[in-house]
């Protein structure tokens, strides 16, 4: 079976793991969660990052951050409509008004004429970007747009780790970005996230609603003033909380693992993009092909349309190759989304990508001969479609 995504983790940095526990001094959040945090940090280029449990939790706390910090200027944001359950749920959980926005037809991306519209009408305070397969979104109207209308910008990388575009990675192209580190992701820390961000504030908040709302892995600087203010004594301080927070925390554990799998991004990145063109040339013209522009892409899948997606997907499965929806369609016609708006949210391109939209598989593992062995079993079988 040619599966969509294998596990990261080799059978070395297992055995190594194992022989580290018994020596290991704390296994929850500890040394080597922070020595993780700096060297993903400065992977991506920014000033900070915070290792989380999941991807999911990246976006949870990016979101209650943001809201707990007082950066917003109300409860209205902007999702795109290809994206992932856990991009647009925390805001559900938190009382916004979450307005759903098409993709672009190339990229896949944030859709920059609706997008304005809906920022003239709404007024939003915030707009969330999902790179979609890794494939960055127009991010110069998107700049533009946002600062026309005071609207705030943070992104879901969990599908780009190591895209970039005009000299930045995903994950520093806004105010925060969210990564996953869940199995078949670019790389594993087993379940594991996290958030980097520039804005030192953010960060601070972020420390202490990942663990509880303390001030204990804040900076100095912020645990002081915060202690201040509530004149807060030495012996209270251990179970003061500030902020209504969670326990969002990765562990040592988790940690160790990802620093070894950050050894080989450089190689992930390089196969990932090799077999997109790879795709790209054996698919030719005849299928859509998502597109973007980029440095480099760290491709997460190759995404497509067909007229016959189910035919395909029976086919291929047939013949030991594994697809699955692109992700998962679009938000606006996921039963949840049905069931709190009373109906389905239909948004043109969307819609296509939800009922014939696909992707194919992609990461370190696939070889160049498994690429071949894939278009040829897909364009045996497959109908093209275009938007």
């Amino acid at each position: 079976m040619i599966r969509l995504a294998e596990n990261t983790i080799s059978q070395e940095e297992l055995v190594n793991l194992s022989n580290w526990i018994p020596t290991a001094p704390q296994l929850t959040k500890g040394p080597l969660v922070l020595e993780f945090e700096s060297q993903f940090a400065q992977y991506i280029g920014t000033k900070h990052c915070v290792m989380v449990n999941s991807g999911s939790s990246a976006n949870l706390l990016m979101a209650y951050a943001l809201l707990e910090g007082g950066y917003l200027k109300n409860k209205k944001v902007v999702v795109p409509a290809i994206s992932w359950i856990t991009t647009l749920s925390p805001f559900i959980q938190f009382g916004f008004e979450t307005l759903l926005c098409d993709c672009d037809s190339q990229n896949l991306g944030i859709n920059t004429q609706m997008l304005e519209e809906i920022f003239i009408k709404e007024k939003p305070a915030l707009l969330i970007l999902v790179h979609v397969l890794a494939h960055i979104n127009d991010m110069e109207e998107i700049y533009r747009l946002c600062n026309q209308y005071d609207v705030l910008l943070i992104e879901d990388a969990c599908e780009a780790l190591g895209t970039k575009y005009n000299g930045k990675m995903a994950g520093n192209l806004a105010l925060a970005g969210a990564f996953s580190f869940y199995y078949g992701h670019h790389i594993s820390t087993i379940e594991g996230g996290a958030v980097t961000t520039n804005d030192t504030k953010l960060y601070n908040l972020m420390l202490s609603i990942r663990s509880h709302g303390w001030a204990r892995d804040v900076d100095e600087k912020y645990r002081q003033e915060w202690k201040s203010e509530f004149e807060i004594d030495e012996f209270r301080e251990y179970y003061s909380f500030y902020y209504p927070g969670f326990n969002l925390r990765s562990t040592d554990l988790n940690a160790f693992l990802g620093i070894s799998q950050l050894k080989g991004m450089d190689e992930i990145v390089k196969k990932r993009e090799e077999n997109y063109n790879l795709y790209v040339e054996y698919l030719g013209d005849k299928y859509w092909k998502q597109t973007s522009q980029y440095d480099q892409l760290s491709s997460f899948a190759f995404g497509t349309i067909v007229e016959n997606r189910l035919e395909v997907f029976k086919y291929l499965k047939e013949h030991g190759i594994e697809t699955r929806p692109l992700i998962c369609g679009s938000m606006g016609k996921q039963p949840f989304w049905i069931k709190i708006n009373n109906g389905v949210t239909h948004l043109p391109v969307a819609d296509v990508v939800h009922d014939y939209g696909l992707y194919l598989p992609n990461h370190l593992y696939v070889s160049k001969d498994d690429v071949k062995y894939v278009c040829e079993k897909f364009m045996e079988v497959a109908i093209p479609k275009f938007f």
